[in-house]
């Protein structure tokens, strides 16, 4: 009996929107575990991908925006292929995509869009304070800092939940560090304000470290606190509790928006 070819499977082809932790995480899993049975679509409006604590080093001044940035032109994945191109419009039951580059449907269909910051949601933020989730803002917040030499600095979480629970002690602790280095510490007061009764809920030891710290460099601790907002004339944040605190450097982390991609209720 002569030998027969028979049409090879096709592999199963997946869209996965956002780069970001969970879009990359995903599609690197499905081309490891897959291999040629999976073709992979990745979308993303950005063309590079950015680790949380890497914003600590451009707002410290110990990386330039440009060399925190993983570019996914570099993407080398095996049946992943990245299109820079922004969402217009997502069919969920048609698996169907519309970009302003095209339209692309898929077996399986994946929204990893995450959410973009929302800091109207915080009143006087944007006026007087500098918020540094962001490659933007803590590059711009960056060029404020040498600047501060005196006063009270704030590090306050606006909205819960946040991204990063860690991110606001450490970048109390680096700007300690950071004012120490300069020779002025000793005419600044650091106040942490957190939405949690510990810095870490989750690890009880590692609140416990972050919290002898603080105590051994004079860094105040503002526990089960939101940011409400900002006062512009007088320069006080306004806690959901109604307190004031007075500032003359605020680094807030601002409330989280919608999802990136969101749909009115019909």
């Amino acid at each position: 009996m002569g030998w027969r070819a028979y049409p090879s499977r096709m592999p199963t082809s997946v869209l996965v929107l956002g780069a970001g932790f969970g879009g990359l995480e995903l599609s690197s899993r499905l081309s490891a575990a897959l291999g040629d049975e999976v073709d992979v679509t990745l979308i993303d409006r950005s063309d590079a991908f950015v680790f949380g604590f890497s914003k600590l080093d451009v707002l410290f001044g110990k990386k330039t925006p440009d060399a925190v940035r993983l570019r996914y032109a570099d993407l080398t994945t095996p049946h992943v292929r990245f299109l820079r191109e922004t969402i217009a419009s997502i069919d969920p039951e048609a698996r169907r995509v519309v970009t302003d580059g095209g339209a692309y449907e898929a077996d399986a269909l994946v929204v990893a869009l995450g959410a973009d910051y929302d800091l109207a949601a915080t009143p006087g933020l944007a006026e007087v304070g500098h918020e540094f989730y962001s490659v933007t803002g803590a590059e711009a917040t960056r060029d404020v800092l040498p600047s501060f030499r005196a006063g009270t600095a704030i590090v306050g979480v606006c909205g819960a939940p946040f991204k990063c629970p860690p991110a606001p002690s450490e970048t109390a602790i680096l700007l300690d560090e950071y004012l120490r280095e300069r020779g002025v510490r000793d005419d600044v007061t650091i106040q942490v304000v957190i939405p949690f009764g510990t810095p870490v809920p989750p690890s009880p030891a590692t609140s416990e470290a972050i919290l002898a710290r603080f105590a051994e460099r004079g860094i105040g601790f503002v526990a089960d606190r939101k940011v409400a907002s900002l006062d512009p004339a007088t320069n006080e944040a306004v806690l959901d509790d109604g307190r004031r605190l007075p500032f003359d450097l605020f680094l807030g982390i601002p409330c989280t928006g919608r999802p990136r991609w969101w749909r009115p209720p019909a």
